[in-house]
């Protein structure tokens, strides 16, 4: 059997593009041939440029379908170019499925997020002219990102209802958590399997080799600097904020650390507490320069390297690390997001056997924090700034400071370190690796292909 994956880009570091790697490998290793089709053109197997989201014209749609419509004479321009662009889309999965013949489709996020109406409504002709299954990988909705709830005209409206996602028994739907499972039963009356995000609990370990030897001289990072690690894309939804006062309390309380440490190095009053950002800025300037503005009022001195990471490592012009790289200088993870809709970085901390400092966003309590996992934890609840009402936020400053005990007493205590992350390694292993997706993709394909009969859907000719 063949299987197409299909979303807007591939190969890079976000998380539905690491989800798709999982389940790829998942699937070659249950005997499937994968295919990748995508708007990144240098990654994957199949290219179509009118999915690649880092286009104007596609940030150009999306301005028109959710703020107002200013680059159209009216609604009527508007959709036309949208059902112009959806036939390219369609005329190029045709071409790629005349080549490869795949057996089902599974589109991640093109019929949930509402950005790429044309991607979407493209796709749906195409599954409805070739009677394909399709599995859809529902792994963010529309309704979960504010500036989509205000669609400018009804031709958005109608799109949305009828494309996120559609409806029918060649399609499966397949959602991250148990919040969007029930608000998608309450909005489409459509039932949907939870798959959560998984990671190869059974793969080699992440350690310092000869390739990564060299990043923390490479970054300035002293080799008996404590590192905190921000493994995140730079995004206001990350409240990023929230780390960096976490340890701007650590430092203050900097004394405490003097001596040896949880791995036996000796740590000095010359030596160094740092956050480490490797990942991809997705935000605006503002946000930058809050971030930066905060740490300099906490004392907290960031090491920005986005320039040096990817999703693999690489040595082509410059010399670059994968992501798995900057978990190995690590001592502690900060991950204070406000909003996920699983957490991968979660799970990348657990594998890395790392501590982690989190916020609990409404996901982590209804599907992650069931495990048992232990963590420091800045609570469940927020404000927003005073300084800006709409973005950024803040918890207690008893949160922050209890924090901050907490994670010096399990920096300082080996017993206390390894304790806690070989315990989170084990529940991780058992209920969120490789094996358990391969039972769970058994049984969606196992329903989904129930309605062939060998020669295709009923009704097909």
């Amino acid at each position: 059997m063949k299987i197409a994956l299909a979303h807007f880009r591939v190969g890079e570091t976000d998380g539905v593009s690491l989800e798709m790697e999982k389940w790829k490998q998942v699937f070659e290793n249950m005997g499937y041939q994968i295919i990748f089709i995508s708007g990144t053109s240098d990654y994957g197997d199949f290219y179509i440029k009118e999915m690649d989201l880092h286009r104007d014209a596609f940030k150009k749609w999306e301005r028109n379908s959710y703020k107002s419509i200013d680059d159209y004479e009216n609604e009527e321009s508007f959709s036309q170019e949208i059902r112009s662009v959806a036939k390219v889309v369609e005329t190029a999965l045709d071409e790629i499925y005349e080549k490869e013949r795949f057996d089902i489709i599974i589109p991640n996020n093109i019929f949930s997020l509402g950005t790429g109406i044309p991607v979407a409504i493209g796709f749906y002709n195409f599954i409805k002219k070739h009677h394909l299954i399709s599995i859809n990988h529902n792994h963010d909705f529309y309704w979960e990102r504010s500036h989509m709830n205000h669609p400018t005209c009804d031709f958005v409206k109608k799109a949305l209802e009828k494309y996120y996602p559609p409806i029918g028994d060649n399609y499966q739907q397949v959602v991250i958590n148990k919040i969007a499972q029930a608000e998608l039963r309450k909005r489409k009356g459509c039932d949907s399997v939870v798959v959560p995000n998984v990671f190869d609990f059974h793969a080699q370990e992440w350690t310092l080799d000869d390739y990564n030897r060299d990043l923390r001289e490479r970054l300035g990072i002293g080799e008996r600097d404590i590192v905190f690690l921000q493994a995140t894309r730079v995004a206001t939804r990350k409240a990023i904020e929230l780390g960096i006062e976490t340890i701007g309390e650590i430092k203050k309380r900097k004394q405490q650390l003097i001596g040896p440490l949880y791995d036996g190095r000796e740590f000095t009053d010359e030596d160094q507490i740092l956050l480490f950002m490797p990942g991809l800025i997705e935000t605006d300037s503002d946000y930058i320069t809050f971030l930066k503005k905060l740490a300099a009022e906490e004392g907290v001195k960031i090491i920005w390297a986005e320039h040096l990471f990817g999703a693999k490592r690489s040595h082509r012009d410059v010399k670059k690390y994968s992501l798995w790289d900057a978990y190995v200088i690590a001592d502690f993870i900060t991950y204070p997001s406000i909003l996920e809709g699983w957490g991968n970085q979660y799970l990348e901390g657990l594998f890395a056997k790392k501590p982690m400092i989190i916020f609990e966003y409404p996901v982590f309590k209804t599907d992650i924090m069931p495990f048992g996992f232990k963590n420091v934890s800045l609570g469940h609840t927020f404000t927003q700034r005073d300084d800006n009402e709409s973005d950024y936020v803040s918890v207690e400053r008893k949160k922050l400071e209890d924090a901050a005990t907490k994670t010096i007493e399990i920096l300082k205590s080996e017993e206390l370190y390894y304790d806690m992350v070989n315990i989170n390694f084990k529940i991780a292993r058992e209920k969120l690796s490789f094996n358990a997706l391969g039972r769970t993709l058994s049984k969606i394909i196992k329903k989904a292909t129930k309605y062939t009969d060998g020669a295709g859907f009923p009704g097909k000719t």
